[in-house]
């Protein structure tokens, strides 16, 4: 854990933006969960289920919305977003780790290449021709970037971050460790003595304040460019295959495998282990349940989702022969349908 930076309540307060109840003057030193938390820690309760914990909590400070201000007689900040309170306290506790510009003596530059002076350049990290490092970039070690490759300002990449030929990466964003963007999508056509490779030649264009989790994939596209919009999220071990256009804002959670040329619109939520087919159109503000399967474009905003959820193992041996003897019940109804109807007809 990186060591805190110490403030007060009262500063905390104000830099987050909450309203202050009771002594300002308290140091906090760190955070921590209801039960976890220490004198000297601030945790915070946005889940009325674990409002029982505040009574035993040992924390110094607790960060409460609204409704919830008259839980606790504890020192606390008040919001009406009481989570997003916490990022920001949490920010301000741990603020990111600076690293000293310069370059490694072990890094190898191309002639080309364009770094500016306030970037920090870590060991054995290679840059290919043409490329451009902006102003305070934070590339850590064994980081490669191919020919041409653009970093905006402050872009940190963590250690072994891979980026392919002519990649652009806009301000501010974070690679973690692991993360390769731009290589070859899946591309091959059936020849008579096998698979033919079709050359992609297509960039990644990923927009500002994007954050990426570690060993995350972002596939070049074929032809034309695969896109990550501005302020994106993407968590651990993700595919985003080739020609992909991931929306603005948009968050994914771990594991989720999305198939080549489909578009994700702006402010969707989807959670892990999901998988989306190739060229679907999801519009904007959809939330897609963890572990869904989507096969089809979908066109209004809302939430959608296809898993099962667990069941003991007998019975989903029974709900799976239900399943399949389906077709044959399908056939049966319809059949007694045509009987019931004809049986009528004939009465009148």
């Amino acid at each position: 854990m990186p060591i805190p930076q110490p403030w007060t309540l009262g500063a905390l307060a104000q830099a987050c933006d909450a309203r202050l109840e009771g002594d300002g003057s308290l140091p906090i030193r760190g955070v921590g969960t209801l039960e976890g938390a220490q004198p000297g820690d601030i945790t915070f309760l946005t889940n009325p289920l674990y409002r029982h914990l505040l009574a035993q909590t040992r924390a110094t400070a607790v960060i409460l919305g609204v409704t919830e201000q008259q839980a606790t007689t504890l020192p606390r900040l008040v919001s009406s977003n009481p989570y997003l309170c916490y990022a920001r306290v949490a920010q301000s506790l741990f603020p990111p780790k600076e690293k000293p510009p310069g370059v490694h003596p072990s890094a190898v530059i191309a002639a080309s290449a364009q770094v500016a002076p306030t970037a920090a350049i870590g060991p054995n990290v290679t840059l290919g021709e043409n490329v451009r490092v902006g102003e305070h970039c934070i590339i850590e070690a064994g980081c490669v970037l191919g020919d041409e490759v653009q970093l905006g300002a402050a872009v940190h990449l963590y250690p072994r971050v891979v980026i392919y030929d002519q990649c652009v990466i806009g301000a501010r964003c974070i690679l973690h460790a692991g993360v390769v963007i731009g290589a070859d999508g899946f591309g091959m056509a059936r020849g008579p003595e096998g698979w033919v490779k079709i050359p992609q030649v297509g960039r990644v264009l990923v927009g500002a304040d994007v954050e990426i989790g570690a060993n995350t994939t972002v596939d070049r596209g074929a032809i034309e460019d695969t896109v990550i919009e501005e302020g994106v999220k993407l968590d651990n071990q993700i595919q985003v295959a080739h020609n992909c256009r991931i929306g603005a804002r948009t968050v994914i959670a771990g594991c989720t495998g999305i198939s080549g040329s489909t578009h994700i619109g702006r402010d969707c939520r989807i959670g892990g282990g999901v998988g989306l087919v190739g060229h679907l159109q999801i519009c904007d503000g959809v939330t897609v349940s963890g572990f869904s399967l989507i096969t089809k474009s979908i066109t209004e905003a809302g939430v959608y989702t296809s898993s099962i959820p667990s069941q003991p193992h007998r019975v989903w041996m029974e709900t799976l022969a239900n399943l399949r003897a389906l077709p044959k019940w399908i056939k049966t109804l319809k059949a007694l349908e045509r009987e019931w109807h004809n049986r009528k007809e004939n009465s009148v």
